[in-house]
């Protein structure tokens, strides 16, 4: 079968293959402990229930304004003023089938062939293959002194004359680090300098620990939303743990944001209106369902630090947010995809090689689940590679000797 030369470019989701590489496992009944999949635990909330089956019994689930129903536009453009202190008008917005696709738009609509956009190393492991179907060059730029922020100087030295767009995720996947806000504002202002595309992907804006904020990146400039080059991306999937709703938005220019539309109309015709109604329930709804997600969260992270302490040779710079975690293993093994696969063959514990988000040596570690995963997953960890924890352990109902080590 013959395909285009692009397609065959594109590599296969890790994340999404380990899932169900993780779920078929579980279908023949062995124990797996999922510390891979990006989900909250929670239920979704009960206004976007109630609201998104008003819509379904209502019988009236039709086509939907391209750029997403007036209603749920209203509500996001109120959570834009909450949140960001900006007002912005309906042609500054527009719906997406989840971030993902916000993302694409975005890309699709400003990049030519060869245009490049800089990526910071941790990333999220669509960035590069986004930007690599919309025919643009991903330019990954890597802290050199081992944390997961890069200076501005590093990010500076990558621009050039191709430069199209600098993407930023703060609290970021799959680190879990909070880009400070004198960075921000040195990107801000350099990217309205240099007439180059900030794109502000926030999708776990509110998920922070320990009385931290994530300054918004429109606090950095004085400028209107027609005349900045901020591109805000947001959606329910992860702060209200709707990941399976598939609703996200754009918030930018409106010349843009028509040709975004145009480009979704083309695509997908629009979003589910159930899922539309769904998420205008959760952003008009009881908002402690983000705080109680945000507190659990919290309380998995502050368990898994002290997991993590009894790992010798591990190194794990503490998340500030999301529910990721990033593990510096190196000191067992370089190849982060072996590392995994290790752990998924011998202890059944799914994770994703740090390969993926660019940081080879590390693997991601979701703390999303419950406590008991985040527990049992790291001790299983801990014996399939540390060599002085015991030889023997009981994953499920069996006895299991370690041999390899």
């Amino acid at each position: 079968m013959r395909i285009s030369k692009l397609a065959s470019e594109i590599s296969e989701s890790p994340t999404l293959a380990l899932n169900e590489e993780a779920r078929l496992l579980r279908e023949r009944g062995e124990p797996v402990i999922h510390l891979g999949i990006g989900e909250p635990k929670n239920k979704t909330p009960i206004n976007a229930i109630l609201s998104s089956a008003a819509k379904l019994t209502s019988g009236e689930v039709k086509y939907t304004p391209t750029d997403g129903v007036p209603s749920l536009k209203k509500a996001i453009i109120r959570y834009t003023e909450e949140n960001y202190d900006r007002l912005v008008a309906p042609e500054n917005v527009i719906v997406t089938n989840g971030a993902k696709q916000s993302l694409f738009n975005i890309f699709f609509s400003v990049l030519n062939p060869q245009d490049e956009v800089i990526i910071l190393a941790p990333y999220w492991v669509s960035y590069p293959e986004i930007v690599k179907m919309c025919y643009g060059k991903p330019v990954i730029v890597t802290p050199e002194d081992g944390t997961f922020i890069p200076a501005f100087s590093e990010i500076e030295r990558a621009v050039t004359g191709y430069t199209r767009a600098i993407i930023i995720n703060s609290p970021n996947n799959p680190s879990g680090a909070i880009y400070p806000p004198e960075l921000v504002q040195k990107l801000v202002e350099f990217c309205e300098q240099k007439g180059i595309f900030l794109v502000c992907d926030d999708i776990y804006q509110k998920l922070v620990f320990d009385r931290r904020e994530v300054i918004p990146a429109f606090r950095f400039t004085k400028n209107d939303i027609e005349d900045s080059h901020l591109l805000i991306v947001n959606g329910v999937a992860k702060i209200y743990g709707m990941t399976g709703f598939r609703i996200g938005w754009v918030i930018g220019p409106k010349p843009l944001v028509r040709v975004m539309t145009n480009i979704t109309a083309q695509t997908t015709s629009g979003v589910s209106p159930v899922s539309q109604a769904a998420a205008e329930g959760a952003l008009n709804g009881m908002q402690s369902v983000v705080e109680a997600i945000r507190l659990h969260i919290e309380n998995n992270r502050n368990v898994l630090l002290q997991e993590m302490k009894s790992l010798t040779g591990a190194r794990l710079i503490p998340p500030e947010g999301t529910f990721y975690a990033l593990p510096d293993l190196r000191a067992f093994n370089n190849d982060s995809v072996a590392l995994s696969n290790l752990l998924l063959k011998k202890a059944l514990v799914v994770t994703v090689p740090g390969k993926e988000f660019g940081m080879e040596g590390h693997i991601r570690l979701s703390i999303s689940g419950s406590v008991k995963d985040i527990t049992e997953g790291i001790s299983r960890i801990k014996w399939a590679l540390d060599p002085s924890s015991p030889n023997e352990i009981y994953i499920g109902d069996r006895k299991m000797i370690r041999d390899w080590i």
